[in-house]
């Protein structure tokens, strides 16, 4: 069902200055789940799949499906390659974060009512070393690259498939740029098109047969456990509250990338699940927390600590959680956690603004 703005509408939001106009189909498709809507519809290269599952048994409201992108910005170190359509330009700047907000703010997109949180936009991933853009005393240190990915990669998601899992329906949204003279019948057109493709057959990754292997660390017991002594004098002397040591599990892996998305929900899922196709590297994973969250304004953190494995009934789960509760350690890291996450916040935030809830 095609209910997109007509085209005076569409005109009437150009004048008004945004240079991004949502047309919007709404459908049902209850026939199909979230994986086989993003085989139809999405699966190549610069197209994602987020979803959520809430306390390891519910699927959350929404699904989001990001079509192939035209249009992309990958940094590598002071680089920034932006690809549109087919072309790209590079530049070197001093700091790619500013260049991310600048070309965001390129941007004014008219609001619709009535459309999750998420209706388009920049997304993917800033890799770790993105610190270094923030933290001037880390910017002249260099660490070795091994895996030759993008510091920063983020697709503008002009085209994007919403699935709400509570009513079955599926909702298009694709972006006109009424700058074009023929954006608003183009868009309209797109519409048709990937409401017919929901017709299609779904193509499953074949997983072929393989011996299995161990994964291995790339950082080695010998150098993890001197990076441990290393860590807790920088503790004791006072020059960090906490680090996390982590390390690189590498295993040879012969089947389709999206056979261990499947996997990984099936085995653990998640409040965030997330498949990205980056061309010639994927992103794959599964969290039980936000990193960060902003919103209209306000920064939300949300730290865990401390794990206990779930109950066969509820009654065990109650009886394991009050035991993690009770526990001193996981008590006393929770409120590490909480202190560290205040004052990173107090760093960004209007004074007297932070709050715990």
């Amino acid at each position: 069902m095609l209910h997109p703005i007509t085209e005076q509408e569409f005109h009437t939001l150009a004048r008004q200055g945004y240079n991004r106009i949502p047309l919007v189909a709404e459908t049902f498709a209850d026939l199909d789940t979230p994986l086989s809507l993003y085989l139809k519809l999405a699966n190549k290269p610069f197209s994602y799949l987020l979803e959520s599952v809430q306390g390891g048994e519910r699927f959350g409201r929404y699904s989001f499906i990001g079509l192939p992108a035209d249009t992309r910005i990958t940094v590598r170190g002071k680089e920034v390659i932006l690809h549109e359509s087919g072309h790209q330009t590079a530049q070197s700047v001093a700091n790619p974060l500013d260049f991310i907000r600048e070309y965001q703010a390129r941007f004014k997109a008219a609001p619709l009512p009535n459309l999750p949180r998420f209706t388009g936009g920049l997304a993917g991933y800033f890799g770790y070393d993105t610190v270094r853009y923030i933290e001037p005393r880390l910017a002249a240190t260099q660490k070795p690259d091994t895996l030759g990915t993008p510091d920063i990669l983020l697709i503008l998601t002009e085209q994007l498939a919403v699935v709400d899992n509570l009513s079955g329906k599926l909702t298009f949204i694709v972006y006109a740029d009424p700058a074009r003279d023929d954006a608003y019948a183009a868009a309209r057109e797109r519409l048709r098109e990937l409401v017919g493709m929901l017709r299609l057959p779904v193509d499953i990754p074949y997983t072929p047969p393989a011996a299995r292997e161990e994964a291995k660390s790339e950082f080695g017991e010998a150098a993890f456990k001197a990076a441990v002594e290393k860590s807790k004098r920088y503790i004791f002397d006072g020059d960090i509250m906490q680090v996390v040591l982590s390390q690189r599990m590498a295993q040879p892996f012969p089947a389709q990338p999206l056979s261990l998305y499947r996997a990984l929900r099936s085995i653990n899922p998640s409040p965030y699940m997330f498949y990205y196709d980056m061309g010639d590297h994927y992103v794959v994973g599964s969290s039980p927390e936000i990193l960060v969250r902003l919103e209209n304004n306000v920064v939300t953190v949300r730290p865990i600590a401390g794990t206990r494995p779930r109950g066969k009934t509820p009654q065990q789960d109650a009886a394991l959680a009050e035991e993690l509760l009770a526990d001193p350690k996981e008590l006393a890291e929770h409120l590490m956690l909480i202190d560290l996450g205040r004052n990173d916040i107090g760093r960004v935030a209007e004074n007297g603004t932070v709050k715990l809830t």
